[in-house]
């Protein structure tokens, strides 16, 4: 008897192997977010070594947005395929080369083509981490598993402004994304080594595991004939889109643009009396210098770490209400229409609370109501596209960073506009700012009310499945 079959596995207990898989998507999260979001609290210190404008910084925070929006599509395909294996550990190996190398710039036209590629690899990450899901997960798991790995990448961004001031208190900004690089490298290897595309042909997946993964099969790589002609006609995917497309546009500001909105919003981040008490307290432990860098990278990194929690609570949340009975679309966008109306009305109230600590606060539950939409979204493109998950995930995620590519230009451009010197300093439009995210927001919550979440791109089936 076949060690595979299906008698051999009712006496045996399931290994866990498939959660390993877990844990790599969640560290690559991590990593993802790291090197992604460095460049905005390293953006004075490259703005003035290279004297760029705000609009020229602005265009090379796009410049990422716009290659990892075009470069979707194209690396979710290939992972469909060729395998999420060997895509993955190219696009890893890539992006880190070009962390490095944002080090090495020396122009405008150097950063912007270099952050530019970097976008391209990292393009290739959570649609082939997708593709992972949809052949190592059962459905029941896949939400669960998408919440964690997306606490784990907000979470690694929360941290990285702190990292970043801890980092470059040592060594420049230069040295500081070559020191990042390394990290994808490592993780690179380790996954080649340890990851298969087939559950099957892992030598610590037993019969059990597999007869749990067998609705799986026809996930497997192989796939590149995509039913393109269903996929751009479906009502309901370009809703998925603009939804996510919304999401990036508001989302973006909080890795590119608010630490330079700490910096000259005019708010006193805290008191001169408790950063005196503070700097006596830390006197011969931390620089004094360094005591109020690293309170703003700290609030900077507030909304990141928020919208992990937001992430986790609506995938549990979803995971339980489904499993008691819930419809899928229904509990899906339900937290799709809650989250983005949250978020807008949260994100405007965070500018016009006078009390900094307080404006933070809301600026974090701001970003936890926008990832409450995150696991029901991505497990949407595994449960739409089936075998051609990673596609329909990248086609999402392309259209999201769009948005993603928009909404720091458009801030830096408004910025330009707006901004007004007198003899008493310079002041910057942040209302104006704000108010066009919360509306770009308040659309995304629209998109939802309509959207399909569930039934898959080849199977017609009249009607939105519960």
């Amino acid at each position: 008897m076949s060690l595979n079959s299906p008698a051999a596995a009712a006496g045996l207990r399931a290994t866990r192997t498939r959660y390993l898989v877990v844990v790599f998507a969640i560290v690559l999260a991590v990593i993802q977010y790291i090197d992604r979001v460095a460049i905005s609290q390293a953006k004075d210190g490259i703005a003035k070594d290279m004297s760029f404008t705000d609009v020229q910084m602005g265009a090379i925070f796009a410049a990422f947005g716009m290659s990892y929006a075009l470069f979707e599509i194209p690396t979710g395909w290939l992972g469909d395929k060729i395998g999420a294996r060997k895509v993955l550990v190219r696009v890893v190996l890539w992006w880190s080369f070009f962390t490095a190398a944002t080090g090495w710039a020396w122009s405008y036209a150097s950063m912007w083509v270099t952050r530019f590629l970097f976008g391209a690899g990292e393009a290739g990450c959570f649609p082939n981490l997708t593709k992972a899901f949809s052949t190592w997960l059962p459905k029941h798991e896949r939400t669960r598993a998408q919440a964690l790995m997306w606490m784990g990448a907000r979470w690694g961004g929360a941290f990285t402004p702190l990292l970043v001031v801890m980092v470059m208190a040592v060594v420049n900004w230069r040295t500081a994304f070559q020191i990042f690089a390394g990290l994808g490298v490592g993780w690179a290897v380790v996954f080649w080594l340890w990851y298969r595309d087939n559950p099957s042909e892992h030598r610590s997946v037993n019969a059990a595991e597999l007869e749990m993964l067998k609705e799986n099969a026809g996930n497997l790589s192989g796939h590149g004939d995509v039913p393109w002609r269903r996929l751009v006609t479906r009502p309901s995917i370009w809703l998925l889109w603009a939804q996510y497309f919304c999401l990036s546009y508001g989302w973006y500001f909080f890795v590119t643009w608010l630490p330079d909105y700490l910096n000259t919003s005019g708010r006193p981040i805290l008191s001169n009396a408790f950063l005196s008490w503070l700097a006596g307290q830390m006197q011969g432990s931390v620089r004094a210098d360094l005591i109020q860098p690293i309170l703003k990278a700290v609030l900077a990194g507030v909304p990141l770490f928020f919208g992990g929690f937001g992430s986790l609570f609506a995938g549990m949340l979803a995971t339980k209400l489904i499993a008691g009975g819930s419809g899928v679309t229904r509990v899906r966008r339900t937290f799709g229409v809650i989250g983005f109306t949250g978020a807008s009305a949260l994100l405007m109230l965070s500018y016009y609370v006078k009390d900094p600590l307080l404006a933070m606060l809301a600026m974090g539950l701001a970003s936890f109501c926008n990832d409450m939409t995150m696991p029901g979204t991505w497990s949407a493109c595994m449960d739409i596209g089936g075998r051609c998950a990673g596609t329909v995930s990248g086609s999402m995620n392309m259209m999201g960073n769009f948005g993603g590519m928009a909404g720091p230009f458009v801030v830096g451009v408004v910025l330009a506009a707006t901004t007004v010197t007198t003899g008493a300093g310079t002041t910057k439009n942040w209302e104006l700012v704000f108010a066009i995210s919360s509306a770009v927001y308040f659309l995304g919550a629209f998109c939802w009310l309509f959207i399909d979440p569930v039934t898959p791109l080849e199977e017609d089936v009249g009607g939105v499945a519960s």
